[in-house]
């Protein structure tokens, strides 16, 4: 690799690494001051970087925004398709896995869920969020609904499936915004809580130690 090369890697890797920075500064801001009171000199300051660094990455409190719920849906679901895609071919595999994902150490944080619900709170006003995030909660649920299609037909179960599948995904968006709250629900307990619905829904498949 030439000189220039290097230095050209060098100056994308240096590039990444403030952008990050100033991402997971963004993040935490959002966690601890909400969206609203969310400044550029707030996350300059956490990410221990010049106020001007900041401008020069994103220009605007609003593309630094965008970016960081990017990043975040991004994280997000690579780490469910991770894991999804892990678990092998079989339904109840993949549902028990699915579940399992949301409350993961990684993405089920308590700055990371703040910071969402901080996003979800503008989703409303804000077009550009919703198309960010849009597509994917679509193809999520259906994911879901899918699942629960095919584990009614392997076990005869009387339910609807777009109704379970709906109905876990709504289970959970519940228990993370009680986790955020800090009412004393663990991440532990409320995985337990999803995965103990799901052995309700389909106990042919499933039973306290997982899938059957």
């Amino acid at each position: 690799m030439s000189t220039e090369a290097r230095e050209k890697r060098g100056r994308k890797a240096d590039k990444e690494t403030r952008q990050q920075q100033l991402i997971e500064a963004t993040i935490d801001s959002l966690a601890k001051r909400g969206y609203s009171e969310t400044t550029m000199a707030d996350v300059a300051d956490g990410a221990g970087l010049s106020r001007g660094i900041v401008n020069f990455h994103f220009e605007s409190k609003e593309k630094l925004l965008i970016a960081t719920l990017q990043y975040m849906a991004d994280e997000y679901a690579a780490n469910w398709h991770a894991l999804f895609e892990k678990a092998g071919p079989r339904p109840a595999d993949r549902l028990w896995a699915l579940v399992g994902a949301d409350f993961d150490r990684k993405i089920c944080t308590k700055r990371k869920l703040a910071a969402w619900c901080a996003f979800w709170g503008e989703a409303k006003s804000r077009p550009t969020y919703q198309a960010l995030c849009g597509a994917s909660d679509v193809y999520y649920v259906d994911t879901f609904v899918a699942l629960c299609r095919a584990l009614k037909e392997e076990g005869d179960y009387p339910l609807d499936p777009q109704s379970a599948g709906r109905g876990l995904c709504a289970m959970i968006e519940g228990l993370w915004l009680r986790l955020m709250m800090g009412d004393g629900l663990t991440r532990e307990t409320a995985l337990a809580t999803v995965r103990d619905f799901v052995i309700v829904l389909f106990p042919r498949h499933f039973n306290g130690n997982g899938p059957i």
